[in-house]
């Protein structure tokens, strides 16, 4: 007989018979190609159909209990769907099988192709997503990766001592000094230009003459190592500002977040030797410090603190003591994710009554655009600290809140409520 590939089958017959007596297969085999023959005319003869590989090889499951005999009959068929039907109805005209009386039942017409769909669909997802993740860059990581390569081109080397410093060191009245090459990469991928790297452990005369003419941030790993810099640079070089990288964490892995966090967080150098900043350890002043510093010159230093900008002058005077106005936790964690979303940006939300934002100006036109609207504004979030101009115009405009990073704000009004960074954090 013919057989049929279980590969080529498109469909399976799957039948139950019962026997009221003991039978053996062949006799359920001879039965069913007996019975059915001259049934169907000479095109759908089963031995035909078996000879020509339109049906595969007719399984035959049998179990006798108790005198009586009952099993399964599987046909695997390539015909189309309507022939194979009709072969499958034919089955059940089996009335009779040896001696013994059977009834034969179809239970199911199987499309064994959904089964192979199935294994297709599965496969192709598994392809598709080894594709699109591991072959198939997305265009976004691809203007990341180009963006990033370029940024970090634009290294350069400055000074005698050909130190790795970003683009910006000459035109800049900042300068935020780290410590090796690895540090300025990573401070370009995030678009600060300004910095200038030690490239060792000792101090260059390069950034020992540029500390007398710029206003000079360190920014150094959060170890013992970077707390020794410090030491050391203020010994030789006039240092202004001083910040660290989170402890254990070093400036080359962090991120661009993490870094705008912690240049925000800055502090003068006195402060930072004052309060212990360096692990809870206090410095001892060296020399140089400790002597008295003649009175032109303590003016003329205060004068270069006062030209600074405002996020970089330490505060000169603490602002009268508010009380934290009361907030729903849903809408300190809603002005807190504000406040850190804009960190780095220099710009302001504007909110409606509903905490909705309206739209973001820079903080520079803040004024003007409050002065515009006059009405119809809830609160304003801004990366910066909270002045007596802004609290003047927001109490205009009848604004009820303004959250800032801090409040530099001497003006008393009840009108507005001011929220900084620090009462979030505590609400």
């Amino acid at each position: 007989m013919g057989k049929i590939s279980p590969v080529s089958a498109k469909y399976i017959i799957h039948a139950q018979i019962q026997i009221e007596g003991v039978v053996e297969k062949p006799d359920v085999i001879g039965s069913i190609f007996g019975q059915t023959e001259g049934l169907l005319g000479n095109d759908l003869e089963l031995r035909e159909l078996q000879r020509s590989g339109r049906i595969g090889r007719i399984e035959i499951e049998i179990d006798t209990k108790g005198g009586k005999t009952s099993g399964l009959i599987t046909v695997p068929s390539s015909m189309d769907k309507t022939e194979t039907v009709i072969v499958a109805a034919a089955l059940e005209t089996i009335q009779r099988i040896g001696p013994c009386n059977a009834r034969v039942k179809v239970e199911k017409v199987e499309d064994i192709r959904i089964s192979k769909r199935k294994l297709v669909i599965d496969r192709a997802r598994e392809l598709l997503h080894t594709l699109t993740f591991s072959v198939l860059p997305d265009s976004r990581d691809i203007k990341e990766e180009v963006s990033s390569a370029v940024k970090v081109m634009e290294a350069v080397e400055y000074g005698k001592e050909r130190l790795p410093a970003g683009p910006a060191v000459e035109e800049s009245e900042e300068l935020i000094v780290v410590e090796g090459r690895a540090d300025i990469l990573n401070l370009l991928k995030n678009d600060i230009k300004n910095c200038i790297a030690l490239n060792g452990t000792s101090v260059p005369q390069t950034v020992i003459d540029l500390s007398k003419q710029k206003t000079l941030t360190i920014f150094c790993d959060g170890d013992r190592g970077g707390d020794l810099i410090i030491k050391e640079m203020n010994m030789v070089a006039e240092v202004d500002f001083v910040c660290k990288a989170p402890d254990g964490k070093e400036v080359e892995e962090l991120t661009k977040k993490e870094i705008l966090k912690a240049l925000r967080g800055k502090v003068s150098l006195e402060q930072y030797k004052h309060e212990g900043l360096n692990g809870g350890r206090r410095e001892e002043s060296n020399v140089r410090n400790e002597r008295p510093m003649p009175a032109p010159v303590q003016r003329e230093r205060e004068e270069r603190f006062d030209r600074r900008p405002p996020f970089a002058r330490p505060p000169m005077q603490r602002a009268p003591f508010r009380p934290a106005p009361h907030l729903s936790k849903p809408e300190a964690d809603s002005y807190r994710k504000m406040l850190d979303d804009l960190i780095g940006t220099r710009g302001a939300y504007i909110l409606d009554e509903s905490n909705n934002i309206l739209g973001k100006v820079p903080t520079t036109e803040l004024g003007s655009t409050l002065k515009s609207l006059s009405s119809g504004i809830h609160a304003i979030v801004l990366d910066g600290s909270i002045t007596n101009e802004i609290v003047s115009t927001a109490a205009q405009a009848n604004v009820k809140y303004v959250i800032g990073m801090e409040n530099e704000s001497t003006e008393r009004n009840s009108k507005v409520r001011l929220i900084t960074n620090s009462d979030l954090v505590a609400t």
